[in-house]
């Protein structure tokens, strides 16, 4: 396929269920002219608590369908399947393939003062210390402290983004990060961007927020204009959604994830 055809292809995301859509919203709000496939694997969500040959197998399966549909690049919006699975999934595929890991760690690193990191994620990310790692290769003396506050997710997709029951859990899984006096805080699920004010209002002003989804479209943008792969449409992109379960749940949580109505949702197996 020559260059000229290949900018025409589609961006593939893929996400354990319906969280990565954050990624997917900051993407086409950077790169607007371009096409995405989208995929909530929502039969086996969440991946956190699964073990990491599991979360690899799930996401080879996904790639390989992914890659059926013809893209260009890929991103794994999850965090669990970016932290155990980025790696196999580069060597088994020719096309670029980019995790939501890096982008955050790399900005974290950037932008703390006082070399504190505090990251929060789901179980299996946590555990994976990818986070830690990651930041630490970028700058050894940087501290990091991590905490899984795995009842966050379902809150976000219950829409209860707010509330009393949203800052009282939230509290008790950052107050201990407070008391460490991190400056940078690195949103390390897909679903936190959407608490977003609730955790900025019990970390504080003094506390920078890393928003993952934000800095992977950013690299998303960079790795395309790199490899001459940018869509030379004019028109916004067309998008496709797919998932494994449940399509009814996934447009009510997605339309109140992106705000807009979503069309174009199939369901595979």
């Amino acid at each position: 396929m020559g260059k000229t055809q290949k900018e025409k292809l589609p961006i593939g995301i893929f996400d354990s269920g319906v969280g990565g859509l954050t990624v997917f919203k900051e993407v086409i709000s950077l790169l607007p002219t371009e096409d995405i496939i989208y995929l909530g694997d929502t039969a086996r969500v969440p991946y956190g608590t699964r073990s990491p040959q599991t979360v690899i197998k799930y996401s080879q399966e996904i790639t390989s369908f992914l890659q059926r549909q013809g893209i260009k690049l890929l991103v794994v919006a999850c965090n669990t399947s970016s932290a155990v699975s980025l790696p196999t999934l580069q060597k088994e595929n020719t096309i670029p393939v980019i995790g939501v890991i890096e982008p955050g760690a790399r900005w974290a690193a950037e932008v703390t003062q006082n070399k504190k990191v505090g990251v929060i994620g789901t179980e299996g990310t946590v555990k994976s210390r990818a986070y830690e790692q990651t930041i630490q290769m970028i700058d050894h003396e940087i501290t990091v402290i991590s905490r899984a506050c795995p009842l966050l997710v379902p809150l976000a997709e219950e829409g209860w983004l707010d509330g009393e029951v949203t800052r009282l859990t939230a509290q008790s899984y950052l107050n201990p990060l407070r008391e460490e006096q991190i400056d940078t805080l690195v949103l390390g699920c897909t679903h936190y961007p959407l608490l977003e004010v609730t955790i900025r209002e019990i970390m504080g002003d003094g506390v920078y927020l890393v928003n993952s989804a934000k800095e992977t479209a950013k690299e998303v943008q960079k790795i395309l204009d790199a490899e001459r792969l940018t869509s030379p449409g004019e028109k916004n992109g067309s998008y496709r959604f797919y998932v494994t379960d449940n399509v009814e749940r996934f447009i009510a949580v997605g339309e109140r994830f992106l705000g807009r109505t979503l069309e174009a949702v199939e369901l595979v197996s």
